[in-house]
């Protein structure tokens, strides 16, 4: 009997003697390799077959004694006392359907959200990880450790970290003229996470809710999920246009429109404020890359024109740092600050504090600043590049829609997008479509280009490929 216990034992390597003897005899149990009733080793047998001291098996058969897998009786021996079905484990189970709440299928139907793989030409939304400063961000983060000591390691604030919320309120009045205090900023994991939240609180089934269309689908898919209903907001070359009619929330792109790139006028912007105040509705503004603009400053944030605290700002590290940050940013009105902080808490409790306190290094010492210069710089060479080659090379088949700024140059195509889609996957091109972020019956073809991650040399390869491609398709 010892011998295939001997084959066990020494398979098990993870823990102590002990653990690894009593993962040994319930493996053997559960394996039916030891039956119910079966008389075990003596204690001083075992121990020598098995090269152990004779304590360890003691404490061992104790164990599982007292865990129902053994009976020992005194002067007869150790016996096993369990019955394992056999076919609870020796076949192999009939997966079963899963039940899920309405909820949760809701969730499922949305299909989700991908992230793009990084770097591959041409996936849309993606910054330059090369020319991340990584010195200086390893230098802030030994410094903060050292610093902050234990003080890092135990649970945060709801709503983040104070000396970031500081931070990330002083950069925004200056760069975005977002008018708010610190308490105002709540730190999340992701500008998806904040649409959670929001949908979560505001939203209940059947309420409406407007989107841009084309618009976002994270934000669709977390209105849709909390079972709203979700109208399109057409869009022209001044954004979002107003309609009649209320809504629970309303969800804006103002700074760049997702996908199309164009900027929110400064009269829409003032109507929707108007909309939102006489209807008693919330716009929640995102502001997902507003730090790259090109051709001129950038208009300044919708909630910096708000009088009446109806707007919600979005803001992410993802695009203007690097996307495994995980932080994200969102400021309330006054008025939501405590029930917003209390479901966050109810959610995942906090953000974790390291990477927070060093963020907060990393604006509070100008290096978020001079990091966002060296980008604008770079992606603007990118975004020129890939417009000249567009013009000189591709123009036949696909026409630029004219932003300002932005990771992507979003492009109407005549063709079948679909499917030159597929065929531009097979030669290693990934070309994010445009289509399927209409929910309405019509649509527009055409591709969302990313440029940022990709270097002068692979955007010119990427171009080569495509036009290759549409050469011999088109």
């Amino acid at each position: 009997m010892s011998a295939p216990l001997l084959q066990l034992f020494q398979h098990q390597t993870s823990g102590g003697v002990r653990e690894r003897l009593c993962s040994t005899l319930r493996l053997a149990i559960n394996r039916h390799h030891l039956h119910a009733g079966q008389q075990l080793p003596s204690s001083r047998q075992l121990a020598q077959d098995l090269r152990l001291s004779r304590v360890t098996v003691e404490a061992a058969y104790g164990q599982l004694e007292s865990e129902g897998y053994l009976r020992r009786e005194t002067g007869r021996g150790t016996f096993v006392a369990i019955i394992i079905p056999i076919n609870s484990s020796s076949l192999p189970a009939r997966p079963q359907p899963v039940r899920f709440s309405a909820r949760g299928q809701q969730v499922l139907a949305t299909g989700g959200c991908q992230d793009p793989p990084f770097p591959h030409a041409f996936a849309a939304g993606s910054p330059e990880l090369r020319a991340f400063p990584h010195d200086i961000w390893r230098r802030l983060g030994s410094s903060v450790q050292r610093s902050l000591g234990s003080a890092a390691m135990g649970y945060g604030d709801p709503c983040g970290y104070l000396p970031l919320r500081s931070a990330l309120a002083d950069y925004l009045a200056l760069s975005r003229g977002v008018a708010c205090q610190p308490e105002q900023v709540v730190i999340l994991t992701s500008s998806q996470q904040a649409l959670q939240l929001l949908a979560m609180m505001f939203v209940d089934p059947g309420d409406e809710v407007w989107i841009e269309e084309p618009g976002y689908p994270g934000a669709r898919n977390a209105f849709l999920a909390a079972g709203a209903e979700v109208r399109g907001i057409e869009v022209d070359a001044e954004g979002a246009i107003p309609a009649s009619g209320s809504a629970k929330l309303m969800y804006l792109t103002p700074s760049h429109h997702y996908p199309t790139g164009v900027t929110l006028s400064l009269a829409r912007r003032l109507a929707w404020l108007d909309w939102a105040q006489r209807n008693r509705c919330w716009l929640i503004e995102d502001d997902y890359d507003s730090e790259f603009h090109y051709d001129e400053r950038p208009i300044p944030a919708l909630q910096g024109l708000d009088r009446h605290q109806r707007v919600i700002t979005l803001g992410t590290f993802s695009k203007s740092l690097f996307p495994s940050l995980r932080l994200a940013w969102m400021v309330v009105p006054p008025a939501l600050i405590t029930p917003i902080g209390q479901a966050r808490s109810v959610l995942d409790g906090h953000s974790a504090l390291l990477p927070q306190a060093v963020t907060a290094a990393f604006l509070q010492q100008g290096h978020f600043a001079s990091h966002l210069r060296l980008m604008r710089q770079l992606y603007r060479s990118r975004r020129d590049l890939l417009l000249t080659l567009i013009a000189q090379q591709l123009s036949p088949w696909i026409t630029p829609i004219a932003s300002s700024g932005g990771l992507q140059v979003t492009v109407r195509l005549q063709q079948d997008e679909a499917r030159l889609s597929a065929l531009a996957a097979q030669q290693g091109l990934l070309l994010p479509r445009l289509s399927p972020l209409y929910a309405g019956p019509s649509s527009q073809q055409g591709w969302m280009l990313g440029f940022a991650a990709l270097t002068p040399d692979e955007i010119v390869a990427g171009c080569d490929t495509l036009l290759r491609l549409l050469q011999r398709e088109g």
